[in-house]
């Protein structure tokens, strides 16, 4: 009996994957694991690079800069913001026009040339901000030339990381075919090893770099990233013949504003309650699909962008604005399904925005002694997170995963959405955790009358943190890695980068949200007679009071998440397997 060909007897790809030179290549020697490792590889270079930065910027800003601490860490926000949030246009020309390997490689010579500044800015004497009075701490303010180049700097690495880090994350995915069931379960597990690696890698830079800046130089600390930076992007380069390319799309703007154009010209149009046998059905559903999408009832006024009436086949040119297929209107159902609950996940990007500013801050005031004299950087706790992450990825992708498959019967064991509200729990757990530490971080100050001395050293360990990192580590595991797997698997397929860019938008927010609440927050406890709660001497701030906003903030989100999630419809896909009786 006749059958469909099963995509593993395919040769030649037909789902748009080509070499450089726009060949189709073949799924049997191409991508998998060997082409995705070498792209993790690549990330844990370049998260090094990255938190090379961020991690310590905080504290580069207070003391380099002389930047108080309110604005300092505004400062992070705002460009942990924008480098979250420029992934939204680099995944656009990597999706509509560039496609996601020239992308990657045009963004790492912009990178890479931003690290080289930034080394210089820190390595160059008349770049060097004047250093600060020990006695004193008399500090004098650097000159207008060196804060402009330095921030010069930091932004060529953000807009660098702008089509850098979407695309090389969906380009790791490309690597799998999503209609060979054996692929398939591989994909699923990327997602989980992806994180693994680029934990690896921040264990280096949290564990070796972080100490070198404070301790040896920041040009020397700097210059390391530059390094990262470069072997990251020589490696990728010698991946290319390895990897399987996809053909970038038509612009997905341009897609999603002709169904809302096309369903609003025939808004008194009733809808056929008779299957699909009269809406619109053309092969062009395929050429930018390596799957057909089966229609949904939600937002069913979008359906009658797909109905044919007599007026369209007098607009040949025009058709596209006047009739969609049904694939093109349920890609944009897609994306406005994805849309509430990137807003519930919002207060969760500001949950993690603490750990490298306050939680950094909140450390440098304490007894950070492990030996002797020697001191760790309070940003050394950030490895908590990664290490965190490391034990625990391997446990969920191969112990709890194959656990819960069998009792549940999804091939992920619970479903994203359920890993993503159980993490987000994790994360408010952690700020209560924060906001009691703090108390008795406070309280200690008081004990031993050391509210007006800022510089003082609090008698509490530092080990006293431990229990909110790894708990926003556990958080990591669940929510973030969820969050990547949710919103590349649930976007359309020519839109993976632009969902893995969604994600990251998802933090660039929060940042922004977060350097809003201490600015308002600012404001209104300056205003009364009580401390400023972000006061330069944290012994007289009250950054657990701000930790208490965020758990009950973060609760209240996590209550929305819920409710959005039980409505959330998955994106349903038409099976490539063929039949007997479809065939005959």
């Amino acid at each position: 009996m006749a059958t469909c060909e099963s995509p593993l007897l395919t040769n030649i790809a037909e789902d748009g994957s080509t070499d450089l030179n726009g060949r189709p290549v073949s799924r049997l020697v191409t991508g998998g694991w060997p082409a995705s490792l070498l792209i993790i590889v690549v990330e844990m270079a370049e998260r090094m690079a990255y938190y090379g930065i961020s991690g310590n910027l905080i504290t580069y800003l207070t003391t380099v800069m002389q930047q108080s601490t309110a604005t300092a860490a505004k400062n992070v926000n705002i460009w942990s913001g924008v480098a979250t949030m420029l992934p939204l246009i680099g995944a656009f020309v990597a999706d509509s026009y560039l496609g996601r390997y020239w992308t990657i490689l045009l963004s790492s010579l912009v990178y890479l040339m931003g690290l080289v500044c930034l080394a210089l800015s820190a390595s160059v004497e008349f770049l060097i901000p004047p250093s600060c009075d020990e006695t004193s701490y008399i500090c004098p303010r650097p000159a207008s030339f060196q804060v402009g180049f330095f921030f010069i700097s930091i932004y060529l690495v953000a807009l660098g990381q702008g089509g850098h880090k979407p695309c090389l994350q969906a380009f790791g995915a490309d690597q799998f075919d999503e209609q060979d069931p054996t692929e398939r379960k591989y994909k699923i597990s990327f997602f989980n090893w992806w994180s693994f690696g680029l934990c690896s890698g921040l264990v280096v830079y949290v564990s070796v770099i972080v100490y070198i800046e404070e301790n040896v130089g920041w040009g020397l600390g700097f210059l390391i990233p530059t390094i990262a930076m470069a072997i990251a992007l020589s490696i990728f380069l010698c991946g290319t013949r390895k990897y399987r390319h996809k053909l970038p799309s038509t612009s997905p703007v341009t897609g999603i504003v002709q169904v809302f154009v096309a369903a609003i010209r025939k808004w008194d149009v009733s809808i056929p309650s008779q299957g699909q046998q009269n809406l619109y059905v053309s092969q062009e559903i395929y050429k930018d699909e390596t799957r057909k999408l089966l229609p949904t009832k939600q937002f069913r006024f979008l359906d009658k962008a797909t109905v044919a009436i007599d007026s369209d086949h007098g607009h040949k040119i025009n058709i596209d604005w006047r009739l969609c297929t049904v694939t093109q209107v349920e890609k944009v159902k897609l994306v406005l399904r994805l849309l509430p609950i990137w807003v519930a996940c919002l207060m969760y990007g500001v949950v993690v925005d603490q750990y490298p500013t306050f939680f950094t801050k909140q450390g440098s005031t304490m007894d950070r002694r492990i030996t002797g004299d020697f001191k760790i950087p309070a940003a050394t706790l950030q490895n908590l997170i990664t290490l965190s992450v490391i034990v625990l990825v391997p446990v969920y992708d191969r112990i709890f995963v194959p656990l819960a498959r069998s009792i549940t019967g999804n091939e992920r064991g619970i479903t994203m959405l359920q890993r993503i509200g159980v993490g987000m729990i994790f994360s408010t757990l952690s700020m209560i955790v924060a906001a009691l530490t703090e108390s008795k971080r406070l309280q200690k100050a008081k004990d031993y009358g050391l509210i007006d001395m800022p510089h003082a050293t609090i008698p509490l360990s530092i080990f006293w943190l431990f229990p909110q990192y790894i708990l926003l580590g556990i958080s990591d595991v669940l929510t973030i890695i969820g969050l990547q797997e949710f919103f590349y698997d649930q976007m359309p397929d020519t839109m993976g980068s632009l969902g893995i860019a969604l994600f990251f938008s998802l933090f660039g927010v929060g940042n922004f949200v977060s350097s809003i609440l201490i600015s308002i927050i600012e404001k209104l406890s300056n205003r009364g007679e009580g401390q400023n709660w972000f006061a330069d001497n944290l012994n007289k701030a009250h950054l657990d009071y701000f930790y208490w906003l965020l758990a009950v903030m973060s609760a209240l989100f996590l209550c929305i998440y819920i409710s959005f999630a039980r409505c959330f419809i998955y994106k349903k896909i038409e099976s490539n397997v063929c039949t007997d009786e479809e065939v005959s």
